[in-house]
């Protein structure tokens, strides 16, 4: 499977951080967001990938590329441990790049990536959301796949009060943590939401959610949301959603990019005594 991973949003919820850099280049401690992205479609058995950017998104191809003067640097400097760390980024995958011209929403991004998947299922990972667990998401997402043979999206349960920022599905159970969707809204009020699973960035899809994009009308926010488009979908095959395992953070939400750095320090042995006193030891 080839992996479409979304950045070309403006990251407006992290004004003014991302004024002059792209929201996925936060980093958690020393890492940019995408590249746990990446990272995690590679540990699934994925080494081709799509990244659809916008203007202003420089930074992500310079990450995933050969640095010849730092790596020179570096060794000059026999860093030896950083050098094969930054080399190690640049072999991560076969990393391909493509425009979205316009803002015209995640249906219309995901629909760039038509020609380079052809007509086989592909993965689409956003670059919001990060999710630690034993086994990658996306891993998950693909054994299922191959047993269902149909679309199947990671959703995950949603406070009432954050309803209204997410796709929501209505389900019909099939087995543990695995519903058939019977129906999706996108960013419903909670009274009309028909339940609390909300859908996260992980996706598997096939190649005929293509078309359905292209039948898709603007909706929220004027623009072409997967939401609707997979909803489209669901009128001629099955759409499948798991509730994945794993603790998945929205990092284009400030107080839960703050619980993932605390998180991912706590998971680094060099961070992880010092950041645990630090907490214990906080008087508020």
């Amino acid at each position: 499977m080839k992996a479409v991973i979304p950045a070309a949003g403006l990251g407006t919820r992290f004004l003014p951080a991302t004024k002059a850099q792209p929201k996925e280049m936060l980093p958690l401690i020393d890492k940019p967001v995408i590249q746990f992205v990446v990272e995690e479609a590679v540990n699934s058995g994925i080494d081709d990938i799509l990244i659809i950017t916008g203007r202003g998104k420089r930074a992500i191809e310079d990450h995933f590329d050969k640095s010849f003067e730092l790596e020179m640097v570096l060794e000059e400097k026999k860093k030896f441990d950083l050098l094969d760390e930054i080399r190690e980024i640049s072999d991560l995958a076969d990393i391909h790049y493509i425009r979205q011209r316009e803002a015209r929403g995640l249906g219309d991004a995901i629909y760039y990536a038509r020609k380079h998947v052809g007509n086989e299922p592909f993965v689409v990972l956003l670059g919001d959301d990060i999710i630690f667990s034993k086994k990658p998401c996306t891993k998950q997402l693909i054994q299922l796949f191959k047993k269902y043979e149909d679309p199947i999206i990671a959703v995950d349960r949603v406070n009432k009060e954050m309803i209204h920022q997410y796709g929501i599905i209505k389900y019909e159970r099939v087995e543990n943590s695995v519903y058939l969707v019977k129906d999706l809204i996108e960013k419903p009020r909670p009274e009309e939401a028909p339940s609390n699973l909300g859908i996260i960035g992980r996706y598997v899809l096939t190649p005929d959610i293509f078309d359905a994009i292209r039948k898709t009308k603007p909706g929220k926010g004027d623009e072409i949301q997967l939401t609707d488009a997979i909803k489209i979908l669901s009128n001629s095959r099955n759409i499948y959603a798991y509730e994945f395992d794993g603790i998945r953070y929205d990092l284009g939400n400030k107080l839960d990019y703050i619980r993932a750095t605390i998180s991912y320090a706590l998971m680094r042995e060099e961070f992880r005594d010092e950041i645990g006193n630090f907490i214990s030891e906080l008087k508020i």
